[in-house]
């Protein structure tokens, strides 16, 4: 009897996974903990490992597919005496941001356990549980009898009917083409990691009561700190970044406006204040954007924060990242980099309340005790859940923020550098 790899328990609430890509097909030869399938749950991109050496027998799931946890993803013919049924191990290496399929697939349907089933994304069902609306009653008008989220939203009465005609009846410029190719065209699936940040970040938008505050930051003597200990920090082969700097620098805001160190357990309706300080960090990948958290940000030295970040992102692009290191942010930031701009409006990640834009810092000419002078300034874009935070509290946070990176030697010591 064939050995039955079935989708694992993954832990942290995860019911259910999207086949994103098979990296076997029958007949192939495979080794003990060879990675067979990529599967995409609302937390990560998975790779599900090989239990057992053996052949692949068949694949039972196709890409593509909403499967819940226990379902059998593929079978595997052992030798004599080692064949059974196992979920795969959820210790294998989980992985965000591998590239999706290029091929289209069928939804598979998930039991809901009253002998009905729906076809529906986990990001959905989350959506569905906040709402409090029963999935097995959703008209479903997705493509294969999927429910989309704007199906859950207009099933809970959340959602207003989309304008078919313009003002006075007349047909909109938009109904005038609709479905009309205007010239060449080619359509790409929304799948795998780029689905799970369009479903991540529509959900915040929809939940979290956002605003956002800008103030401009003056980084002239982080910028000389810098310059003083980029060369050590390069032959410990650590890249220093001001993006460090602002981190290590969330640090005692954090704890003097707790609220912005939160999240808002809407279920409970409570605000729950965390003790910790894991900081995410919003990186780009080729494949999309992912949020790495840097642990304890709290107890680490300047150095560590620019070394863990460099580790961070690089296995962030090369599809290497552990699951537990895109788990448990308290805060994210998201730096826009060289080419920033002058601001952003950053979306909150849901569950957490509060986000941090970092933009460009380069010379500017301000005005220091009456004098036009040039400054390394930047803009902060910090952007809010307003449910939790109100605007003043915001404000005196990154003000104090500003303030701690106006003059990082009241804050950096010798154990930073070292």
């Amino acid at each position: 009897m064939p050995f039955e790899v079935k989708l694992p328990d993954i832990g942290e609430g995860v019911a259910e996974g999207e086949i994103v890509r098979w990296l076997v097909k029958a007949g192939d030869a495979v080794q003990e903990d060879q990675p067979l399938v990529e599967v995409m749950t609302d937390k990560a991109n998975v790779e599900i490992p090989s239990p057992r050496a053996g052949t692949i027998a068949a694949i039972h799931v196709e890409e593509g597919a909403v499967v819940p946890v226990g379902t059998t993803l593929v079978s595997i013919e052992v030798a004599a005496g080692r064949a059974g049924s196992a979920a795969a191990p959820a210790g294998g290496a989980a992985h965000a941001g591998k590239s999706p399929p290029s091929s289209g697939a069928t939804s598979t349907a998930a039991a809901t356990g009253t002998g009905t089933t729906v076809q529906a994304t986990p990001a959905v069902r989350q959506l569905a549980r906040e709402l409090g609306v029963a999935l097995e009653r959703v008209p479903a008008t997705g493509p294969g009898a999927r429910i989309t989220a704007e199906d859950v939203r207009r099933a809970a009465g959340s959602d207003a009917p989309a304008a078919a005609a313009g003002a006075g009846g007349l047909p909109s410029a938009g109904a005038a083409t609709a479905g009309a190719a205007l010239g060449p065209e080619e359509r790409l699936p929304l799948r795998g990691l780029r689905r799970l940040i369009a479903e991540s970040l529509r959900r915040s938008l929809d939940t979290a009561a956002h605003f956002t505050f800008v103030a401009e930051c003056d980084m002239s003597a982080v910028s000389s700190h810098l310059g003083a200990t980029r060369a050590r920090a390069q032959e410990l082969g650590v890249p220093l970044t001001y993006l460090a700097y602002v981190v290590k620098a969330l640090v005692e805001p954090l704890r003097r406006f707790p609220l912005l160190n939160a999240s808002l357990d809407d279920a409970a309706h409570e605000v729950v204040l965390k003790r910790y300080y894991h900081v995410g960090i919003a990186t780009a990948t080729p494949e999309g954007l992912t949020v790495p958290v840097v642990r304890d940000v709290d107890r680490r030295p300047l150095l560590g924060i620019a070394a863990e970040i460099k580790r961070l992102s690089e296995a962030a692009r090369a599809g290497s990242l552990k699951l537990d290191a895109l788990q448990g942010g308290t805060f994210t930031v998201t730096s826009t980099g060289a080419r920033g701009g002058l601001l952003a409006t950053p979306i909150v990640h849901h569950p957490q309340v509060a986000i941090l834009g970092v933009h460009e810092v380069k010379k500017r000419p301000v005005v220091v005790e009456d004098r036009i002078v040039a400054r390394e300034t930047t803009n902060l874009s910090l952007s809010l859940d307003h449910r939790v935070v109100d605007g003043a509290v915001g404000a005196d946070f990154l003000y104090a923020v500003v303030a701690r990176l106006a003059d990082p030697a009241a804050w950096l010591g010798p154990g930073d550098v070292e």
